[in-house]
């Protein structure tokens, strides 16, 4: 399939860009980042140098992605979300002197495969997101989230438990630990505050 790249997008030479995906108008993909196939970058993302994105990843209008960031197959990271990448933000030294991009070290926000981050929310580096979590519209994740987590809130905590459909897990009546999915009937243990599918 082919690539699709919007005029007014800014996609640096040395971005890859896999088969299938689009970037949308005024989305800008910095150096050296990569991403995979049937991605959609929406109007005014941001990708910085060097993120790394898996595939079928899907990135709102207006979302931001600051490097060192990792996100995995199938990640979605809704509207006007942002992944931040300095745990010490400031814009000058103790000096008083503006600081460049040598003055600080970048770290990562990790976001597992098929997890969700909702609008307007943020994850404040270093954090990692497991595999299919949702984080909330206007959460701010502040502390690594597990596989499966719904978390919610200011700082984001944990809530409940949603499967790979997203929905909200309803523990079987008479098998406490067990979770299932009203879905897809798929069916999940929790023990020591980690979810783990059934085989």
């Amino acid at each position: 399939m082919k690539t699709r790249i919007q005029p007014t997008a800014q996609v640096d030479e040395s971005a890859a860009i896999g088969d299938g995906s689009t970037v949308w108008d005024l989305a800008q993909i910095r150096e050296d980042a990569a991403l995979g196939s049937g991605c959609i970058v929406g109007r005014g993302a941001y990708v910085g140098p060097g993120v790394r994105i898996g595939d079928h990843v899907k990135l709102q209008n207006y979302a931001l992605v600051y490097e060192p960031a990792v996100l995995g197959d199938g990640v979605f990271v809704g509207p006007a979300a942002v992944l931040t990448n300095d745990h010490f933000p400031r814009s000058v030294d103790p000096r008083g002197r503006l600081k460049r991009g040598g003055d600080w070290e970048a770290v990562a926000v990790v976001v597992g495969e098929g997890a969700s981050l909702g609008a307007r929310s943020v994850c404040v580096a270093p954090v990692r997101v497991g595999r299919w979590a949702l984080v909330a519209a206007g959460a701010v994740v502040t502390r690594d989230v597990p596989d499966f987590a719904l978390v919610a809130g200011v700082p984001a905590r944990r809530i409940g438990w949603v499967g790979r459909a997203g929905v909200r897990l309803v523990e079987r009546e008479g098998e406490p630990g067990c979770w299932e999915c009203p879905e897809t009937g798929e069916r999940y243990d929790e023990k020591d505050g980690e979810l783990v599918p059934r085989a």
